[in-house]
């Protein structure tokens, strides 16, 4: 293909663009931003999870010089986060709370002084009168008192999925397998929590607001829509964010909040930054779901049907953008994995409930929908006598099947699961721990167990993929500006955000490629509303296929107009030209002709040589969308020993197999792969907010909310199977699939190890050895 270059970068580790400021401190978070006049914002929270504000008194707080805001001030803005489908029940989120208060750390007032010390002093002088309603904590009772009026059994959104013939299927099964499982309650708890800082300029009537958010334009189109404002008169500004997970990828109240007191303080720049306790108790939490499960098995292990009814716990409030159908419409939507099913019926449901609002979070429900299935397929092993592995291979998608229509009518295009899941057992040596599991028993040592899940993880979401909350928009498309400049380096604009992930680096290893030059030729701008056209931002693994997909098509773009001047400049033939590391030669020939600067130089400064019918500049702008979007295969297989005394997990060896497609830094997706795993391990076996009866959160710090060490993460192996997906790149995300597999693996290698079904989440020694206890008290 003409200009096709024969050498690049992609598909080889790069050194990483970011890592030079970030490993020697020179990153730019939001929290380093110093203005001029700068004050700083606390924000006063509810202490009770529900109940009615009858009285609001300012005047002591006022009175030490302190600006004060309340629900009052702005009682005639709130976010909406809206939905097409029938059951969906919209429902107000308050910039502060006014009348009632839904969830203890609902936000009530805010405090503006010179320093965060005055402004929570303040806070401490602000009198609040609350009159207490009974809270519900768990989505699967029945409230004294609804959440919202509007809902009056909690139920925001509910929908059944179907396929087949359910019941008939039931009838005749040789086996049915029934379980009942709930899941914990997360935190996302990246490394930087959330920060804002606004400052308006009511000379041009003109919003800047940084914010360390994954989806710096979704906010600017609400803020400029709250605020009454035209688009170009927000900038958003998302610089190094220090991890996001899915928690940063929601408009909050205090978002709006900074804005709207930002601008009733003209010229003073306000700032707030979130503490780890403010973190715990009010940025989203997630996967808090029930499972009641059945499935239908023929007598060689065949699952025949699946019949679901599942529960989520979605908070207080239904988040912006993503409504509270984010997880329970992911869950009915995924739930039968990569598993061969005809016979499908899974009703979901969001219900409110007095507690932190739930929204995205790394894996958004799939953890949960995972190891939901992965246990069926354990208990219906054991049922019938056979191998956990052999039962999933006789079920799960091949190649041949696709593409396979889920019984949720999403297609699958993967279907590499049992390649991935043969890699994973030759990589743990299955035989040998299989014998050793043996040899223990016999020997009277502390049990080995054998975990394995497999799952699909959807990637890259287009607009007809990213259908299924029924939002008034799709999330489907990206856009990406390239720029070859004066001088002959490129700076590219994209609509991509970053958390961590590299993607100034695979950004820039794309456009090279797709244009011809350096890697080191190439400058990314992310995270900056006024400088990149649009992008939705960093959710559901979709940045490397959408956002790379749009940075492709770009540098194909520029790379066409390129050849186009060079040709004219050479008078050759565009089909006889290649670039390649910024130098353009003709075919045949030994040298290159010119270099990319030289031709860039007439670009822009010697226009009077520009052959005829080419104007001035090297410059496109390209979107994309796939579309649908692609599925990544996965399989994770863990040795887990099992202390009988403590019920004190150990793991052994842990292998995980994806495909990713084609890897464009190696060292990236493995690293992405290996955090999400670190992630998925503390949420199968640490992690858990826990809500006593009355709606107070008892796990608000991290000496009660665990997290894990490097400690307690286990030396990985990671293997690939790179089957290329059908988009320019053939790229599938990567950034989730880690967190699918570990709930399942983990409780599944108990079961192995011990008998014992683990039902509830998460995995802790003390609900092992409750469960050992109550096998021996059986026995």
């Amino acid at each position: 293909m003409s200009g096709e270059p024969t050498t690049g970068s992609l598909g080889r580790s790069v050194r990483r663009k970011e890592d030079q400021r970030l490993v020697t401190g020179h990153g730019r978070f939001v929290t380093d931003l110093e203005l001029p006049r700068m004050r700083h914002v606390a924000f006063l929270r509810s202490p009770v999870a529900h109940a009615r504000i009858t009285g609001v008194d300012t005047s002591e707080a006022v009175g030490t010089g302190v600006r004060v805001f309340t629900g009052a001030d702005f009682a005639d803005v709130e976010l909406r986060a809206q939905s097409a489908l029938p059951s969906y029940v919209e429902t107000g989120q308050p910039v502060f709370a006014h009348g009632k208060v839904r969830f203890a750390g609902e936000p009530v007032a805010a405090v503006v002084a010179a320093d965060r010390y005055r402004a929570e002093d303040g806070c401490e002088l602000v009198e609040i009168d609350y009159d207490p309603l009974p809270p519900t904590v768990c989505a699967w009772e029945p409230p004294e008192e609804p959440v919202h009026a509007e809902a009056p059994d909690n139920v925001l959104l509910e929908r059944t999925f179907t396929a087949g013939e359910v019941d008939e299927t039931f009838a005749g099964a040789a086996v049915v397998v029934e379980r009942d499982l709930v899941t914990n309650r997360h935190s996302g708890n990246p490394m930087e929590c959330r920060a804002g800082v606004a400052v308006w300029d009511a000379a041009d009537r003109r919003l800047t607001f940084w914010n360390g958010t994954q989806v710096p334009h979704i906010v600017r189109n609400m803020i400029a829509e709250l605020m009454d404002l035209p688009e170009g008169n927000v900038r958003v500004i998302a610089p190094d964010v220090g991890g996001g997970f899915g928690v940063k990828a929601v408009l909050y109240p205090e978002d709006v909040a900074l804005c709207l007191m930002a601008r009733a303080m003209p010229g003073v720049p306000l700032k707030w930054t979130e503490d780890r306790a403010e973190h715990l108790l009010a940025a989203t939490h997630a996967r808090d779901h029930r499972y009641r499960m059945r499935a239908a098995f023929d007598g060689d292990g065949t699952l025949l049907g699946i019949d679901a009814d599942v529960t989520c716990n979605v908070g207080a409030y239904s988040v912006y953008p993503w409504t509270a159908g984010i997880e329970p419409l992911m869950a009915g939507g995924l739930l039968s994995g990569p598993y061969r099913l005809a016979h499908y019926r899974a009703t979901v449901r969001g219900v409110a409930t007095n507690t932190a609002p739930s929204g995205p979070y790394r894996g958004v429900a799939r953890p949960a929908s995972v190891y939901a299935m992965e246990a069926m397929f354990d208990s219906a092993a054991a049922r019938l006598g056979l191998d956990a592995v052999e039962i999933r291979r006789r079920n799960v998608i091949m190649p041949e099947d696709v593409p396979y229509k889920m019984p949720s009518r999403l297609v699958d295009d993967s279907g590499h699961y049992a390649e991935c899941l043969d890699k994973a057992l030759d990589l743990i040596d299955y035989p040998s721990v299989r014998a050793e599991q043996e040899r223990r028993r016999a020997a009277g040592e502390a049990p080995i167990g054998i975990g394995v899940a497999l799952y699909n993880e959807l990637t890259g979401l287009g607009r007809a993929a990213s259908a299924g909350p029924r939002m008034p928009f799709r999330t489907g498309h990206d856009a990406c500006t390239v720029r070859i400049n004066a001088d002959g380096r490129v700076t590219v604009f994209s609509g991509v955000t970053s958390q961590g992930q590299g993607l100034e680096t695979t950004v820039a290893q794309i456009v090279a490629d797709g244009i011809g030059v350096t890697y080191d030729d190439v400058d990314v701008r992310i995270g900056d509303t006024d400088a990149s056209l649009w992008g939705f931002g960093a959710f559901s693994s979709r940045q490397a296929v959408i956002g790379g997909g749009a940075a492709h098509r770009t540098a194909q773009a520029v790379q066409a107009k390129l050849l186009d001047l060079a040709a004219g400049l050479l008078e050759a033939s565009v089909d006889d030209l290649r670039v390649v590391d910024g130098r353009i030669s003709v075919v045949g020939e030994a040298e290159p002709r010119i270099s990319v600067a030289e031709v860039a130089r007439v670009a822009y400064l010697e226009s009077h040589r520009l052959p005829e019918g080419i104007e001035p500049g090297l410059e496109a702008t390209r979107f994309y969308d796939p579309i649908r979007g692609a599925f990544a295969a996965g399989a994770q297989v863990a040795a887990v020993e099992v202390d009988r005394t403590t019920g004190e997990l150990t793991i052994l060896s842990y292998v995980c197999v994806e495909d990713a497609g084609r890897a464009m830094h190696p060292q990236i997706v493995d690293g992405q792969i290996a955090g999400s795993i670190a992630q998925g391990i503390g949420g199968a076996l640490y992690e858990h907010l826990v809500y006593d009866t009355d709606g107070n959160l008892s796990t608000g710090t991290l000496l009660d909310y665990l997290m894990p060490t490097s400690a307690e993460i286990p030396e990985m192996v990671i293997g690939h199977v790179s089957r290329p997906a059908a988009n320019p790149l053939g790229v599938r995300g990567v950034g989730e699939g880690g967190t699918l597999g570990p709930n399942a693996v983990l409780a599944g290698a108990v079961h192995d190890a011990l008998g014992i079904e683990i039902d509830t989440l998460p995995v802790s020694p003390s609900r092992v050895w409750e469960a050992l206890h109550a096998q021996e008290v059986r026995a």
